[in-house]
């Protein structure tokens, strides 16, 4: 019993601390590669196709401050003002599924960017616990621009585009820089469904929510405040 103690212990100590400095360290440098990444490598070996990986780090502040508005608009509205988790959403969506109803949607960006850089995406209690531990950490170390950041270097744009860069670049033949408001509100309202939604060709969902979110845009509080002047 005692041996199986101490390696409970150890495990979790090992556990704690080498989390902890994985976000530690992830604080300071890029985030070249994510789990989803590695995944869709996997599957598209698996379906007989080229794995493809389109991914360029930038920092913050060479990403045209409308990006990061549209996706608190169409993703978070309350990104700026939570410690991680939106307790209405959850509620709502806890509310739904009781009911029956579809599915909603009810990560904040902070938990969204907490699972595309530790964790993979197949639902279950487990991912769930470690996305709210990684989230929690995050929160805390890293800060809201920080969190910002990793999420629009790291969040699936499209099949095989990865970040801010490789969208402007691909579907936009921009740079991040540069990316407009009407360009930054398509890929916002792309990222629900990157596989299906394509926003260098919008369908008519996208174009109906592309007028809901550009005027929400207008009610957030600008982030962050010091690229708004581009």
């Amino acid at each position: 019993m005692k041996t199986i103690t101490r390696w409970l212990r150890n495990i979790l100590i090992f556990f704690f601390t080498s989390t902890l400095l994985a976000v530690v360290i992830l604080k300071y440098i890029p985030v070249y590669i994510t789990p989803l990444m590695l995944i869709r490598c996997v599957e598209a070996m698996i379906d007989g196709e080229t794995p493809e990986i389109n991914h360029h780090w930038v920092p913050l502040e060479r990403i045209n401050h409308n990006l990061p508005q549209a996706v608190m608009a169409s993703e978070d509205n309350l990104f700026l003002k939570h410690n991680g988790f939106d307790l209405e959403q959850i509620q709502k969506a806890q509310i739904a599924a009781q009911e029956g109803k579809r599915q909603r949607g009810a990560s904040t960006i902070s938990q969204q960017t907490a699972r595309n850089v530790f964790l993979w995406q197949h639902r279950s209690w487990l991912r769930k616990g470690l996305e709210a531990y990684f989230t929690f950490l995050i929160e805390k170390i890293w800060g809201k621009e920080r969190i910002m950041e990793v999420y629009l270097n790291s969040i699936e744009m499209g099949r095989g585009i990865y970040g801010a860069d490789a969208v402007a670049r691909i579907n936009f033949n921009t740079t991040p820089d540069k990316l407009t408001k009407s360009q930054s509100v398509y890929i916002a309202v792309s990222l629900p469904n990157p596989l299906e939604r394509d926003s260098a060709h919008p369908n008519a969902k996208m174009k109906h929510l592309h007028g809901i979110m550009s005027k929400r845009m207008k009610q957030i509080d600008q982030f962050p405040k010091e690229l708004c002047a581009q």
